[in-house]
């Protein structure tokens, strides 16, 4: 069997009291509809909080210090192929955030983290719903082994 190649995800938890940033689907052929928090996939030769910042300025035109960023939940998950998504935190940033692509974004709001919006992307739902509970690691939609 060849060895997993995973994709690597990486989500904003940005924190404003007992709220989170989250982004309104549209245009992207993928989830269209449903509420996420600003997200998007690492490049090769990067590190995830570094692909967490550029995201928070591509989404969002704020800035993140990846040394603000703290790490509160991973997900191995499997939808189409294997993937890592990982959480995380931070309640600084600088600049104040603005839809910055809305051509893949109709609408940001603040949500308090105990009354998310539906529909919310299910994996995220599930991190967040994990997250504040100080589960760290979670596994979702993988296939059963054959037996």
């Amino acid at each position: 069997m060849p060895n997993q190649r995973a994709q690597v995800d990486v989500h904003l938890i940005l924190r404003r009291g007992d709220e989170i940033l989250l982004g309104l689907r549209k245009g992207t052929g993928w989830a269209d509809g449903h509420w996420h928090l600003p997200s998007g996939h690492g490049e090769d030769g990067e590190p995830a909080t570094a692909a967490t910042a550029r995201e928070a300025v591509e989404e969002l035109g704020i800035t993140v210090d990846p040394a603000d960023l703290r790490l509160v939940h991973v997900v191995h998950h499997h939808t189409d192929s294997a993937r890592l998504a990982f959480f995380f935190e931070t309640s600084r940033w600088s600049g104040e955030p603005v839809n910055a692509e809305p051509h893949k974004c109709a609408d940001l709001a603040w949500f308090p983290l105990a009354a998310l919006p539906t529909p919310t992307i299910p994996y995220a739902r599930h991190a967040l719903d994990l997250y504040p509970k100080g589960e760290t690691y979670s596994e979702l939609g993988w296939p059963e082994p054959a037996s």
